[in-house]
């Protein structure tokens, strides 16, 4: 067995290991549950106020809380250690990735699909494609992390940064592309989910973090509290996307090419960014424990964010809220696909070598030259 097969069975856990499995299963038990039990499914969607769907919103809020629980703030304090890195990645995360998925996004599904597709599910695929670039991932970036060999100090720093910015950045980006393709934006509505789905579990997972890491420590913390919440996760997760595509049976079942041509652009952005992060940390001469998980974190995205975000402003059997769930299927295989490469060329990176100093032999003390 190889190390990367190695470090993959014991850090990725069966379900982050056959994420895509699981998520091909929730959209047949999804599907089977709309066809099956339509008043079911109905119920479920009048259960809404201001535009979030209650038990949705709960399950999302199950999904993240965890996640910024594992952030450490304080980490901050060390941005300055690795500016090259940081900067690469900022720089790709919000200058370009949002910006690339829009044009890759206006591409494929304005024109290159767009007879397949049509004009409205074109301008909702885009709306939700854009959405997941406009969040940067957090918790899977310390695994991705992990399998390349990344410095983890490094990887903390940079999704502490990232989260900080999500904070103000993540609506302006989504209003301005949306509003550039010509896509309504109910401003209030994305103000809502940022507050609702970024800061309260933000602030929530810092607080809880420093009191419960005061009262328990740090060893009780890690490897009891958050294992315990880890399965929490994992359930909220495959509900939430079992009751989208409930909503969304019906597209699934008539077109189900829609969900390769969603993929087509997402596979794109990510090779394309994870690429440009890369390169720039070569050519910057970026040590490969820095490039590596830059590349990852430049390139994978917070698709819970993603989710909610689209279910609030687009609604449950939005085409948006398909596009970001594709974001889910396609994700660890993806990025998996990305360590690869990162480790198979891990020899283009001159690691620094440490130099011996030797000291002058010294004369015996009398003796003259």
């Amino acid at each position: 067995m190889r190390k990367q097969d190695i470090k993959v069975a014991t850090r990725l856990n069966v379900f982050e290991r056959y994420l895509s499995v699981w998520v091909a299963l929730c959209i047949v038990t999804g599907v089977a549950i709309g066809k099956v039990s339509p008043g079911l499914v109905g119920t479920l969607s009048r259960m809404e106020v201001s535009h979030v769907n209650l038990p949705v919103a709960v399950l999302i809020w199950l999904m993240i809380y965890p996640m910024m629980l594992r952030i450490d703030f304080s980490a901050i304090r060390d941005v300055g250690r690795r500016p090259k890195g940081i900067l690469i990645v900022l720089f790709v995360n919000w200058l370009v990735k949002p910006f690339s998925m829009a044009f890759l996004g206006w591409l494929f599904f304005k024109y290159l699909f767009a007879g397949i597709i049509g004009s409205s599910l074109g301008d909702q695929y885009l709306a939700g494609t854009i959405i997941l670039a406009a969040a940067p991932c957090t918790a899977m970036v310390f695994v991705w992390s992990y399998l390349t060999d990344g410095d983890p100090a490094y990887t903390l720093v940079q999704v502490a940064l990232n989260d900080l910015i999500m904070l103000f950045a993540f609506a302006p980006i989504v209003i301005f592309l949306l509003g550039v393709s010509n896509i309504a934006v109910p401003y209030g509505v994305l103000l809502y989910s940022v507050v609702l789905y970024i800061v309260i579990p933000l602030a929530a997972g810092a607080a809880s973090r420093a009191a419960l890491l005061r009262i328990n420590g740090p060893a009780w913390f890690e490897g009891v509290f958050l294992a315990r919440l880890k399965p929490v996760t994992v359930v909220a997760l495959l509900a939430t996307l079992v009751i989208i595509f409930a909503f969304q049976g019906e597209v699934i079942l008539g077109k189900p090419s829609h969900i390769v041509l969603i993929a087509v652009p997402l596979l794109l952005q990510v090779y394309f960014n994870s690429g440009l992060a890369y390169g720039l940390a070569w050519w910057l001469r970026v040590p490969h424990s820095i490039a590596a998980p830059g590349a990852l974190i430049g390139a994978s995205n917070f698709f819970e964010l993603a989710v909610a975000t689209a279910i609030s402003l687009f609604g449950l059997t939005s085409g948006a809220t398909l596009a970001t769930v594709v974001g889910v299927l396609v994700e660890v295989p993806v990025m998996l696909s990305v360590c690869s490469f990162c480790n198979r060329t891990r020899h283009w990176f001159a690691e620094p070598v440490a130099v011996p100093v030797v000291e002058p032999a010294r004369r015996p003390i009398g003796r003259r030259a």
